[in-house]
């Protein structure tokens, strides 16, 4: 069993974690360069939790400027076991309408020029993403939005475009045509990076509006979204105390916790040294099992 501590990664609207007690702030040196802003470490209802705003506090860092790696390396420096993401999401389906929410279960990925690995020339590595969401932490984040009032839709292809500006309109009609349906610009390469730390990460979407795929609609607009946004972020408030209420102290082992095993292909007499001190914390449970043997 391991001692649970959640990290929660705060997307647009979503700066600060009231209710969240024992607060310190702490900024923390990574090697993968500047985290996104201070993480917030305290506890809600009695559990451990980490807080980083994605965006920093003013939204000042668009989804091409932020530092993935960081993030994710910081959370893991903190002791953080599962990462749950919120995140504000357009809809690709005339059924998710603003106001809802959705429990991620997979993701198209069409970012491009992130850093998108910590491994790389000097140490190779091919983690499994086919089930890229932990469907134990999904669940229990679509039970607490629900018990917080929300409309929750507990399966979902998230499609992640780089931004920062919207899609077109063949672009939407595209991603509805490869069944995505959601669509944001953040959750990658954040899931990916996840799963190379080990660290079970599920994204709860929080719909702001419809993409501009609907004929006859108004194109989307900053403006409209931020009045859904301000709605929603009471509603995943709520759900962020419903979900630490409900997480157990310890939580049961899950094969994520063991991502690294079988991935990395470049045998250890062979790894760069300067890239292995990067993965300190990244892949501490991996490092400490090759001391062990």
């Amino acid at each position: 069993m391991t001692k649970a501590v959640l990290g929660i990664i705060g997307g647009s609207g979503i700066y600060d974690l009231p209710g969240l007690e024992n607060v310190r702030e702490e900024r923390i040196e990574s090697p993968w360069g500047e985290p996104s802003a201070a993480l917030r470490i305290g506890d809600v209802a009695g559990l451990p939790v980490v807080f980083l705003p994605r965006h920093d506090r003013g939204h000042r860092l668009s989804p091409s400027d932020i530092n993935y790696r960081a993030n994710i390396d910081a959370l893991k420096r903190c002791g953080v076991t599962d990462v749950l993401a919120l995140s504000a999401v357009g809809s690709l389906r005339e059924a998710l309408a603003p106001g809802h929410f959705v429990a991620v279960d997979q993701f198209i990925d069409r970012t491009q020029g992130r850093a998108r690995s910590f491994f790389g020339a000097g140490i190779a590595a091919h983690v499994a993403l086919a089930e890229p969401d932990c469907p134990r932490l999904a669940g229990l984040a679509a039970d607490a939005a629900a018990a917080g009032g929300a409309i929750v839709h507990r399966r979902g292809c998230y499609v992640a475009i780089e931004g920062p500006q919207f899609s077109t309109r063949a672009e939407s009609e595209l991603y509805r045509q490869w069944s995505a349906d959601v669509i944001g610009m953040t959750a990658m390469p954040e899931a990916r990076l996840a799963r190379e730390a080990e660290l079970p990460y599920a994204v709860l979407a929080m719909v702001t509006d419809y993409d501009c795929w609907r004929e006859g609609a108004a194109a989307v607009e900053a403006s409209a979204i931020l009045a859904v946004m301000q709605a929603n972020v009471e509603r995943a408030r709520a759900a962020l105390a419903a979900l630490a209420r409900a997480l157990p102290d310890e939580r049961e082992p899950s094969p994520i916790d063991r991502a690294l095993d079988g991935a990395i292909m470049t045998p250890p007499d062979q790894w760069d040294p300067q890239l292995a001190r990067r993965l300190d914390a990244v892949a501490a449970r991996y490092l400490a099992s090759l001391s062990e043997g």
